[in-house]
């Protein structure tokens, strides 16, 4: 919400802004819910002056990231009036950069409120700014416009999706003709050419624009069933799609891939922009897969596998002795790169900077390159020579040469491949952990989330560590201290903070991206053989191992706490 002194408010400009606003919507749902907030401004409403000052506290920032944002009336909000900007500046962008008549921006988007209007509205206004739209042909994962970028050649993409945000929220993503998102300088060019984009009432628009069968998610699916080779298949399998649009395409993939049908969550199974079982529709958040995890229960099975909402990420959980274990972002990922590894895949592997350090000494043990990127796959899909790249928020790029971002679906799938095999061999995937723990040391990874309502608390936490830097943290010393705003020859500016430990011990501290959160990533590294005698088998090791990391991992997050004073 905005800040600004209520009584500093300049009102009749806030009201001439508003109805200036009102003049160009061109939806009858958001003209009718501001003109409802001026009324109530008119009549001496203090709590809907807050509200329309929020609203035109600013406008909503187009970045790497695209747009994302509450939806809603005004500049500050999701709505028809920003997305129609930003498609005519994007067009705009486009058309500096050389693109012509011949070029195509593929168009997507997902389940969420609005998203369908949202395409619909960008492919009119590229359509008349002399390009050529398609429109995908119906709500599909996010990663169906990278892969139609690349498959048919397109200039650009946008995808219309808040990926795992709340249900009040929708976003704008671009890629570039490369099938990657976009990176500076083009979003500093592209919100340059919005920023000019004057009355929206005065943008062209056409209706020539063209709707895409359903052969270019036929090739999407055929490339991703064809990732998997000939082997066991035999799994008992639990999936959710998390209200998402993900239950059609991983139905059609399993399928094709010679898996029998997963036992879905019923619940879930369907689109539902209000994700009315979950409070937040991510699988990272508590709750969230809760009814997945009573199914396998209940059907006895092997895996359980989600997407979120656009399915461009994938989660997993095992069975255990004890119950089920929802697999961390970073486990998945070493057991895909692992997977990968067995069969033969060369090139680069590629991770993040807050993911954990296991890929790096995998990719050293294969004789393989190795690349650390920024966070986000704007990053890791422009990694040179990429063979796989993950983040530790549930994303994986198993397959860069026909989407070079991350694939939920396509990630499930040689998960379930994975397991299949493991299970054919009376092994688990905990059992390849424990194997990847012996050979590389136990990396255990956790993170500190703290959701804020008001984002100045974040910047305050973050001023505080660089005005008073922690010497130790979880009573390991800290032996190098990166400010990340600063950048680097191997990394461009970004706001955060890294701690290298001793032990091989790391803390990454940075805002959020996509939401109002302050997240610290930690990681600890145990070595399995140094642990002396512990009067068992090669699995007791491990398991000690595990609980002296956690332990480990106990003490830095409460220190890391207290030095964030939030």
């Amino acid at each position: 919400m905005s800040t600004a002194d209520p009584a500093a408010r300049d009102l009749p400009a806030l009201l001439d802004a508003a109805r200036a606003w009102l003049a160009q919507d061109p939806d009858p749902a958001t003209r009718a819910e501001l003109e409802g907030v001026v009324a109530a401004v008119e009549g001496g409403d203090a709590a809907a002056e807050a509200d329309l000052a929020d609203r035109f506290d600013g406008t909503l920032e187009f970045g790497t990231a695209g747009l994302r944002g509450a939806l809603g009336a005004g500049p500050n909000r999701m709505n028809r009036v920003v997305v129609g900007r930003a498609a005519a500046g994007l067009a705009a962008y486009l058309r500096a950069q050389g693109a012509s008549e011949k070029d195509t921006v593929v168009v997507g988007y997902d389940a969420r409120h609005n998203s369908d209007v949202f395409a619909r509205d960008t492919c009119e206004i590229v359509q008349a700014a002399g390009l050529r739209a398609l429109l995908l042909p119906r709500p599909l994962p996010t990663p169906l416009v990278p892969f139609t970028i690349r498959d048919l050649g397109c200039v650009a993409g946008v995808m219309v999706t808040a990926s795992h945000n709340p249900p009040q929220d929708n976003g704008y993503k671009v890629y570039l003709g490369d099938g990657s998102q976009i990176v500076p300088p083009a979003d500093a060019g592209i919100a340059a050419e919005i920023a000019a984009v004057g009355d929206l009432g005065d943008v062209p628009r056409s209706d020539a624009w063209r709707t895409l069968d359903e052969a270019v998610v036929d090739r999407y699916l055929d490339t991703a069933a064809g990732l998997v080779a000939d082997g066991p298949r035999d799994l008992a399998l639990v999936y959710t799609p998390l209200h998402g649009v993900g239950a059609a395409p991983v139905a059609q993939v399993l399928e094709q891939a010679g898996f029998a049908p997963a036992h879905v969550v019923a619940e879930q199974e369907e689109p539902d922009p209000d994700f009315p079982t979950v409070a937040f529709p991510n699988p990272e958040e508590p709750g969230a897969m809760d009814l997945a995890l009573a199914l396998a229960a209940r059907t006895d099975a092997d895996l359980v596998v989600a997407n979120d909402p656009d399915a461009d990420r994938c989660a997993a959980a095992v069975p255990t002795p004890t119950g089920w274990r929802m697999l961390r972002g970073d486990e998945v990922g070493a057991l895909l790169a692992h997977h990968l590894l067995t069969r033969g895949a060369r090139g680069t592997l590629a991770t993040s900077i807050v993911s954990s350090s296991l890929l790096g000494r995998m990719a050293r043990a294969a004789g393989l390159p190795y690349a650390e990127t920024l966070t986000g796959f704007k990053w890791i899909g422009r990694v040179d020579g990429l063979a796989f790249g993950y983040e530790e928020a549930l994303g994986y790029c198993c397959d860069p040469e026909n989407v070079k971002d991350k694939d939920g679906v396509t990630a499930l799938l040689l998960l379930c491949e994975l397991a299949a095999a493991t299970k054919a061999e009376g092994r688990t995937l905990t059992d390849v952990l424990d194997d990847l723990a012996r050979d590389h040391g136990l990396h255990a990874t956790d993170q500190l989330s703290v959701r804020v309502a008001d984002v100045a608390l974040i910047t305050d936490a973050m001023a505080r560590l660089r005005a008073t830097p922690p010497t130790s943290l979880g009573g390991l010393a800290v032996q190098a201290a990166d400010d990340l705003a600063e950048g680097s020859a191997d990394l461009p500016p970004t706001e955060g903070l890294r701690y290298q430990l001793e032990g091989g011990a790391r803390v990454v501290v940075r805002p959020s991206g996509t939401e109002p959160k302050l997240k610290a990533y930690l990681e600890v590294v145990v070595p399995v053989t140094d642990l002396g005698d512990v009067g068992g088998d090669a699995a007791d090791a491990v398991e000690a191992a595990r609980v002296a990391a956690a332990t480990r991992l106990d003490a830095l997050r409460g220190d890391l706490s207290l030095a964030l004073g939030l």
